[in-house]
Formats: C-alpha cells, sequence, structure tokens
C-alpha cells in the first residue's frame, strides 16, 4: 500500500460488495503510517487517509468508508468538532466513529460519546485490538446498510406491483359495460379492494328479444383471480362455449364448469348469477352456481313492489364436474328492478361487533327502494355507513337492472 493524500487504494469502495473500507482522519503522517502498517496484513481492509480534517467529510463522500478513525487533537478543527460535523450530515451521520487520542481521561472520552462517537481508542492500541473494532462496527454498519438496501428493494417492489395491479383494476373496469338507457336501463358501482380481485359482471344483448344480465365472483384476490374472472367474463361476452344455448341459463352455467374446472385453474373457482330477461314475455330466467341470489322488487307500481329472492341454487363453478344447474323464471310485472351483487358489499363487520348478513342486507335494500331512492350508489353509502369506514375489506359490485 501507498501512502496517499487521496488514498491508499486506487480502487474505489462499494458498499454493495460489503468491502471493509476505513477512512483514517489524523493531521500527523507518523500515526498514518502506524495504522497502514498494523492493517497491511489484513487485505480484507481497505485504508484511506486524509491529513487534512477539513477535508474530510468531503473525502468520505468519495470513498463511502464503513468506518471512520478521527484523532481528538487537530489545528483547526478538533475531532470533537469534526465528529459533530459528521452527524450533522446526512449521508454520513450512520458511519461508525471510533476516537483516537492520546488522552485517557473518563470526562474526555464521555465528550467523545456525547459528540456522536461510537468507541474510543487510546492511541496506538494494539493491532489485534484494532483490526477488531474496525470488523465489529464495520461489520454492524454493512449489516445495516444490507438492511436499508433490502428495504429500499422491497419499497421499490412494492411501489411497482402497487402500480400493475392498479393498471390491471383499471382493465377490468374498462372491461365493464356501458349504462343502458330506455325500456330497460341499468347502474352500477364498482369498488375494487386493495388488492386486484375478482369481481366482474355485465350484461349483453343475446339477439332482439334476450338480455344477458351476469355477474361472477372469483375466490381470493390477486392476478391470478383478476385473470380468471376475464376470461370468464369473455367467455359469456362471446358467446365462446360448446353446445351451449345462452337463452338458457342452466346451460350456461353447466358449459362454464366444465371448461373452468378447479384442477385445471390452480384451484380457483367462482360463483356467478347469470339471467336471460325475455322482452316479448316480460319474463327472466335465471340460475345460480354458489352465488348470492339478486334481489327482485316487482309490483304494479314502486309503492306496491313485493322482494322476491332469486336463488334456484347450485354448485360454484369449477367443484365438480357434470354438474347439472337447475333454472327458474319469475313474469315481471309492470314496475320491476333486480339487484345483483358480489358478497363483499354485504360481508362486513359492524362497529359495535358481529357481522351483517344477506338477511339484513336484503332488509336495507327493499327499506330504500320504499323510501325511493336504492340507487347503487346510494346503497354503498348506507353500506359504509353500518361498517363505520369507507373502504371495503372485498371487492364490492352492484349492478340494477330496472325494466320498465
Amino acid at each position: 500500500m501507498n501512502l496517499q493524500e487521496q488514498g491508499l487504494s486506487d480502487q474505489p469502495a462499494h458498499l454493495t460488495e460489503h468491502g471493509i473500507t476505513v477512512l483514517l482522519v489524523d493531521d500527523q503522517a507518523i500515526i498514518a503510517e502506524a495504522v497502514r502498517r498494523m492493517l497491511a496484513q489484513d487485505p480484507e481492509i481497505r485504508l484511506h487517509y486524509c491529513q487534512d480534517p477539513a477535508k474530510a467529510i468531503q473525502m468520505a463522500l468519495d470513498v463511502h468508508p464503513t468506518l471512520v478513525l478521527l484523532d481528538l487533537v487537530m489545528p483547526d478543527i478538533d475531532g470533537l468538532t469534526l465528529a459533530k460535523f459528521f452527524r450533522a450530515n446526512q449521508k454520513t451521520r450512520e458511519i461508525p466513529l471510533i476516537i483516537l487520542s492520546s488522552k485517557e481521561e473518563a470526562v474526555t472520552k464521555a465528550d467523545a460519546f456525547a459528540a456522536g462517537a461510537n468507541d474510543y481508542l487510546v492511541k496506538l492500541p494494539d493491532k489485534v485490538e484494532l483490526i477488531a473494532r474496525i470488523r465489529y462496527h464495520s461489520n454492524a454498519y454493512i449489516m445495516r446498510l444490507q438492511r436499508n438496501e433490502a428495504y429500499e428493494a422491497l419499497v421499490k417492489s412494492q411501489k411497482a406491483l402497487t402500480k400493475e395491479l392498479n393498471q390491471a383494476a383499471e382493465y377490468v373496469r374498462s372491461l365493464l359495460p356501458k349504462p343502458l338507457e330506455g325500456n330497460i336501463r341499468t347502474d352500477w358501482e364498482f369498488i375494487p379492494s386493495t388488492s386486484l380481485g375478482g369481481d366482474s359482471f355485465g350484461y349483453h344483448w343475446i339477439d332482439d328479444d334476450h338480455l344477458a344480465v351476469y355477474l361472477l365472483d372469483v375466490c381470493g384476490h390477486g392476478v391470478g383471480a383478476a385473470l380468471l374472472s376475464i376470461s370468464a367474463l369473455n367467455s359469456l361476452r362471446s358467446q365462446s362455449l360448446n353446445y351451449v344455448d345462452f337463452r338458457d341459463p342452466s346451460q350456461v352455467l353447466e358449459g362454464l364448469n366444465e371448461v373452468y374446472q378447479m384442477e385445471a385453474h390452480h384451484d380457483m373457482f367462482f360463483t356467478i348469477w347469470y339471467g336471460v330477461y325475455n322482452k316479448a314475455e316480460r319474463d327472466l330466467t335465471f340460475s345460480s352456481g354458489g352465488h348470492p341470489p339478486a334481489i327482485a322488487r316487482t309490483g304494479d307500481s314502486a309503492s306496491t313492489a313485493e322482494t322476491v329472492l332469486l336463488n334456484p341454487g347450485g354448485l360454484i363453478i369449477g367443484g365438480l364436474p357434470d354438474q347439472k344447474y337447475q333454472k327458474s323464471t319469475l313474469k315481471l310485472a309492470s314496475y320491476a328492478k333486480i339487484y345483483v351483487y358480489s358478497d363483499g358489499i354485504y360481508e362486513v363487520p359492524r362497529p359495535e361487533g358481529g357481522m351483517f348478513h344477506l338477511n339484513d342486507f336484503v332488509g336495507l335494500v327493499t327499506r330504500l327502494c320504499k323510501e325511493g331512492d336504492a340507487s347503487p350508489r346510494q346503497v354503498i353509502e348506507a353500506m359504509r355507513r353500518i361498517q363505520g369506514k369507507e373502504m371495503f375489506e372485498d371487492d364490492v359490485s352492484l349492478l340494477e337492472v330496472s325494466f320498465l
């Protein structure tokens, strides 16, 4: 090693390599030479020397030491003042400092620690002790660097993941249908949870007389659930299930169950409610695969309408092969509307304890309908008041279809 003002090593220190790098700040070159000789036999320790204390901070910024050996008594700037400078600088405040001094008084040592020193050595110490202390403090600092680097990488990864999940949620939202106007009107709210989930829904005309309405909910959260939800949604929108009459809800669910068996889709399943409105006959035929029942309000007028639960029963989609699904039909009166939803809207905790249940939710929708304002937005606002917070723990989907 050649003793140089700019450093004893021509190679820059790289903290990511976790090498031990020592910066010695001492106005006496003879002390620097003595330290160099003590460390020369340890190839894992890289030594840099700064004779001018006024340049110590800048040199530390350049060489990135894992430890600073700091002389206590120097002209212009003493070691205690320089230690305070190191601690005041954001980029050097965590670097371990060992004060080197010929003084052994307890008060001097206390002042050094008060100024920010990590250790105190009476110079010149034994070589074995010096190397041991350098290794101890440097290794502790390197572990802190590793922790900080790991944390920064984790934060970066989480930000990237959050961005991707938000983009995926926006893509799912872009697939949702535009509201219908006219004799059949639709309104809906879709609120994804903090983690990407598997809710999706839609409606489309199968032909001039038949309107399909459906909502599905994939188990779990994350990209896998969203992808399965999108795939099933596309199967319905494109009517791509083989040998299925999409005007027959039971056939649709049986076709979905055949294609989306759990074994072929990472043990994921989904629930679905699927209904078909016959415009000419004014009836609604529907089937369910493990999904909460749709809520129908039908009668001669809004004030006289009755609440009917549309729940023919049925197993989840993907649970068992060759599963048969039942269908039911409801004749709609002159006033009729239905609500199709995911369970995330009503499976919420009450602030006073206990859970809100399906029957409670049906009662809430019925009451709001009688009061004249049961739009999806108003229903969700009511549920927020019930749970006492803005965010839901699960995805929330609520679709209202009015038949005029």
